[in-house]
């Protein structure tokens, strides 16, 4: 990858570091976190602040400049990415390797005491800001609210995108099984147990959620820009007026079934502040909400816990579930359709990581209730499926070989669902340790797909389940194994997830979750390997039921073949063959029978081969 040159960047942001129109002290630290005002994962272009100024485009990373140093912190899917985009005014800190310091040490260590660092209050969770002013704080460094975003000033000068206002989209109960109305009062019965008199809603998918509605204001993420506050009787939404269309307004009023507020998305402060005035119990906002936002209740009238909705909309109903499930039957039909377009094509033709994607994507177009994708497809030929999130751009675009590892990360959202797959294939004949390193891959996969735990267990728990086979021979992967799926909404959601390290707002996992199963290994400059499905967490049918707890085990949904050439047969057990074999009966009468319908011949016999039993 080419680095971005930033020089001119960062010589005009320190110019306005030390601006007194803008800031009230000089500033010697600027910190330009990944997010939006939202906290969101993916953003719109507009919010694209740290990687305007960076050059690094992946999905997470904090940068901070000083007077005299830039340095940009970023996690193990990302370390090769950033290395290659960053350009020599910067440092990479690699977050999580024992050695790099946090942005707070790392402020502490370069910064002369009396220092002041500004931010965006926006762009910070609550909870940072507080744990990094404190630190700052006892170190003799202040943190700063700066209200004009200083990296907006110098976006400013360049083509900075508008702020969207895309259409918005109603879903009826055909898809969602749960009116507005319904989950309202669910949230009302939470705030009631917590003695609360309203509840601030500021994840963008969350408000999606409540709401029963879709936007497209963030590429690949079925959300639109947005706050909602509920009270005992009444419900506020903040957004852009402009595009509540009279048929937005008769589905926001019928389905609440409550007094209806609309007010334009800037007064969402106003009227916080007016809600503490008028009323005298305790408001619920999420920590992980911006620091603006909870900044804007009075501290002793703060209910400081994550938002309920995050985890009731985690748990999906059965009409989401049955949904999620038709989607990623739909899915793998296209999926089924490209690998088999690919194997034929690769042969006479030169297929680039580019063309791949974008031929998948039309495959997919084709499927009903098609939306979009749920986020840019990473198509990854040899070295490049190494780096982790990698997504190709004409700098970087390598042909996919018949001598080479293929790694395809991909996902769709429906009107009924969304999916995130990932296979690893080999066209030609993959050498031995790239065999037993797949094999090492599907056996953490398979183990912790047919994992039964305790009802209420923490996805962390089941984490080494998945990495044991490769920790067996000394081998690991530097990122999670599971996040959840929303039902046509983010393809990452919370509360609950599977990694090697406990989150301190871990949910647990629970009957009616999607997560996904998704161990890797990855050698630099070499090759990437990963087998991801999603998955339903369900109830499990045990011979005892110890405390009366219940049992969990998973459902795995995602129906799209593993490649059986890339397999050492010797590496695996019965079992585990006997699962892979059934897995694949599955994927050939469900997958197998809409693709005849279809009349998708080629996709099918490709099918076929691929579900071939093996002994």
């Amino acid at each position: 990858m080419n680095s971005t040159k930033t020089g001119h960047l960062l010589t005009a942001l320190r110019v306005l570091m030390s601006n007194t129109k803008y800031v009230s002290h000089p500033l010697q630290a600027y910190i330009v976190p990944t997010g939006d005002a939202h906290q969101s994962e993916y953003l719109a272009n507009r919010d694209k602040r740290r990687p305007f100024i960076s050059g690094f485009t992946g999905s997470f990373g904090n940068a901070i400049i000083t007077t005299n140093k830039a340095a940009l912190w970023t996690d193990g899917r990302y370390f090769l990415q950033a290395n290659n985009q960053l350009d020599e005014n910067w440092t990479l800190m690699k977050q999580g390797l024992k050695g790099t310091l946090s942005m707070e040490d790392w402020l502490i260590k370069v910064l002369p005491k009396e220092s002041y660092v500004g931010v965006d209050p926006f762009l910070l969770t609550h909870e940072f800001w507080t744990s990094c002013s404190q630190k700052l704080n006892d170190a003799g460094l202040t943190l700063v609210a700066i209200q004009d975003n200083l990296v907006d000033l110098v976006w400013a000068s360049y083509d900075r995108a508008d702020v969207p206002l895309s259409p918005l989209m109603t879903l009826s109960s055909k898809y969602t099984g749960r009116g507005i109305g319904n989950k309202l009062e669910s949230i009302r019965t939470e705030m009631k147990m917590a003695n609360c008199d309203a509840l601030v809603i500021s994840a963008l998918d969350e408000v999606a959620w409540l709401l029963n509605m879709r936007g497209f204001d963030i590429d690949f993420n079925p959300v639109f820009f947005a706050y909602a506050i509920v009270s005992a009787d009444r419900l506020y939404v903040f957004t852009s007026l402009e595009r509540i269309t009279s048929e937005i307004f008769d589905h926001l009023k019928s389905e609440s079934e409550t007094e209806l507020i609309l007010e334009p998305y800037e007064n969402v402060l106003q009227c916080i502040e007016s809600i503490c005035n008028n009323a005298s119990g305790q408001i619920w906002i999420s920590p992980l909400s911006s620091h603006a936002v909870v900044n804007a209740i009075p501290k002793k009238r703060r209910y400081l816990k994550p938002s309920p909705v995050a985890l009731m909309k985690a748990l999906k109903n059965s009409t989401e579930l049955d949904g999620i499930r038709n989607a990623h039957i739909r899915d793998a039909a296209a999926l089924c359709e490209f690998y088999a377009w690919l194997e034929s094509e690769i042969k006479t033709n030169t297929i680039t990581e580019i063309k791949a994607a974008d031929v998948l994507e039309d495959f997919r177009k084709q499927q009903d209730d098609f939306i979009s994708l749920s986020f840019p497809t990473i198509s990854g030929s040899g070295e490049n499926g190494a780096i982790i999130h990698y997504c190709p751009t004409e700098a970087t675009n390598r042909e996919i070989t018949q001598t080479e590892l293929y790694l395809c990360d991909s996902g769709a959202q429906f009107r009924d669902g969304t999916t995130d797959v990932t296979r690893t294939v080999h066209l030609g004949n993959p050498t031995e340790h790239e065999k037993e390193c797949f094999t090492r891959v599907l056996k953490g996969h398979i183990s912790l797909c047919k994992a039964i735990f305790p009802n209420g267990t923490n996805g962390y728990v089941l984490d080494m389940l998945a990495r044991k086979s490769l920790w067996d021979v000394g081998l690991d992967y530097r990122h999670g194994t599971g996040h959840g799926v929303g039902a046509f909404l983010n393809v990452h959601e919370g509360p609950h997830g599977i990694g090697c390290k406990p989150r301190k707002y871990d949910a647990p996992l629970m009957a009616g979750m999607t997560v996904t199963d998704e161990p890797g290994y990855y050698e630099d400059g070499a090759f990437g390997i990963r087998i991801e499905n999603v998955v339903i967490v369900k109830f499990a049918e045990t011979k005892h039921n110890f405390g009366q707890t219940g049992f969990l085990t998973f459902e795995p949904i995602t129906l799209v073949p593993i490649q059986q050439k890339l397999l050492s047969p010797n590496l695996l057990t019965e079992d585990e063959i006997a699962w892979l074999n059934d897995y694949h009966q599955i994927c050939r009468e469900k997958v197998g029978a809409l693709l005849l319908q279809q009349g998708r011949m080629n996709a099918m016999k490709w099918l076929q081969k691929e579900t071939e039993v093996i002994g």
